[in-house]
């Protein structure tokens, strides 16, 4: 349900080509299907080319989705204009490409497949007599140097008279006169067409992000995952292991526990602490070990006796996430990147701002504390800013008030963050460990423990969402 409010938080202007990804995907996971999206797209896009009262049209379409917004223009101009499909053939199209050339050949359209170079050349007289090209061949996913028979139209289009108006973004090597952009710009002067996008696909985090995860290399070796190292425990045992595990569970290929209280978890690597907590007669050893490590996690189950380390440990890690006992005052900054995990009263604890459950009054509180790092602010509705973005985070279950959730959303985002900007990796932290909440949430009910959720991790991270 929507949130009055929300909308001031939302982005505006140019945007990435993977920042549009994840829109996209949350769309479609708010109900707006792929071939939707696909049909507001080409039919914005045909208004635009009939704002020129062409007399010939030619549409230029590639294999993927951007070809698909060109079919539906040619399909919504076939009435209007005499309109040309060429469109790259092969095996390789995406289904809803294949979905809008099949209801092409139902239409009143010319339609040239070309696989090849000497293909798209018999077409030149096309190129020469057509008043406008659509440009349809490459959207934001291209990447590589062009090759055949995309070259071939790219040169004939830019040795054309026509006026070339580009789909959402131009083809590399490709002029474009006019370039009709999809919900918001990816290059610079660009017409923006409003296609439908639900402004929660904008403001709320969802599977999209998963998109923003990167792909393990198939030559990967021991550590490419991400080394982490967890620095707690002492007064409270658990909630440094339960970090350590979910860090792993997140992708994380080496964790290290630095803790007096010593868990016979075999998939972490203890690293013992001397004495009942840690103090001052520790720093070197942890600095050491933090040498280490991509990302430290520091702060669970520490206690609040331990807040002098944190500060001398800090700037020595070049990624951290301080979780729990870790945000007091002064508050820790690692080197590059810091991610903050509070919850209400953690948060009031470290800024004086004592706040209730309203997610708006929430993230104008996070976002105007203006702390160092990126802010991961737990509640019913998570907000995470980075004092200039805000995305706020739904998934969860009031089960999760159970004591250790926090540990492994701690744990999860220290595994991110070896790869991800921390204001990325805080998001999919979030989503994916409330999501993961709300899966145990139907199996255990009330009954819920935090090690349940580790094991759901990796579905909600690397399965679900992805293509």
């Amino acid at each position: 349900m929507w949130r009055e409010g929300i909308e001031e938080f939302i982005e505006r202007g140019q945007i990435s080509p993977a920042r549009m990804r994840v829109v996209d995907r949350n769309a479609i996971a708010l109900g707006v299907t792929e071939l939707q999206l696909m049909e507001s797209a080409g039919k914005s896009l045909a208004d635009c080319v009939t704002k020129v009262d062409p007399g010939r049209v030619l549409v230029l379409c590639g294999r993927g989705n951007n070809g698909g917004d060109g079919m539906v223009a040619a399909r919504h101009l076939q009435n209007r204009v005499s309109t040309d499909v060429c469109y790259v053939d092969g095996a390789d199209r995406t289904p809803s490409c294949e979905h809008q050339l099949q209801v092409l050949t139902h239409c009143r359209v010319e339609l040239h497949p070309v696989k090849c170079r000497d293909d798209v050349v018999q077409l030149r007289h096309l190129f020469e007599n057509a008043d406008i090209i659509i440009d349809a061949l490459l959207g934001i996913g291209a990447s590589g140097p062009l090759q055949e028979p995309l070259l071939a139209c790219v040169g004939l289009a830019n040795t054309s008279p026509a006026r070339v108006i580009a789909a959402d973004v131009p083809t590399p090597g490709m002029r474009a006169d006019r370039i009709c952009a999809f919900h918001r710009p990816k290059v610079g002067e660009s017409t923006v067409v409003d296609i439908g996008i639900p402004l929660e696909a904008e403001c709320y985090v969802g599977p999209g992000e998963l998109t923003l995860l990167p792909k393990r290399r198939k030559d990967a070796h021991k550590g490419e995952g991400g080394e982490v190292l967890v620095i707690g425990g002492g007064p409270y045992q658990g909630a440094p292991y339960l970090a350590g595990l979910g860090a792993l569970r997140a992708g994380a290929d080496i964790v290290r526990i630095a803790s007096p209280i010593f868990e016979p978890v075999p998939d972490l690597i203890y690293e013992p602490i001397a004495g009942r907590k840690i103090g001052m007669e520790h720093v070197d050893q942890l600095i050491r070990l933090i040498k280490k490590a991509d990302v430290v996690i520091c702060g669970n189950g520490l206690g609040a006796d331990s807040h002098e380390v944190v500060c001398a440990i800090a700037p020595h890690c070049t990624k951290a996430v301080f979780d729990a006992d870790a945000l007091r005052l002064p508050l820790p900054v690692a080197r590059e990147e810091t991610m903050f995990t509070p919850h209400a009263g953690e948060f009031a604890r470290i800024t004086g701002i004592t706040l209730g459950s309203d997610p708006v009054a929430r993230a104008h509180a996070a976002k105007g504390a203006k702390l160092p790092g990126t802010v991961l602010f737990k509640g019913q509705t998570d907000v995470i800013t980075d004092g200039e973005r805000v995305r706020f985070n739904r998934t969860g279950s009031p089960s999760m008030t159970v004591g250790g959730t926090g540990d492994v959303l701690a744990g999860v985002a220290g595994a991110l963050l070896c790869h991800l900007p921390a204001f990325e990796a805080a998001c999919i932290a979030a989503y994916v460990n409330g999501s993961a909440g709300m899966i145990v949430e139907k199996e255990r009910g009330q009954g819920m423990l935090a090690s349940d959720l580790i094991d759901r991790i990796p579905a909600e991270l690397f399965g679900n969402g992805r293509s």
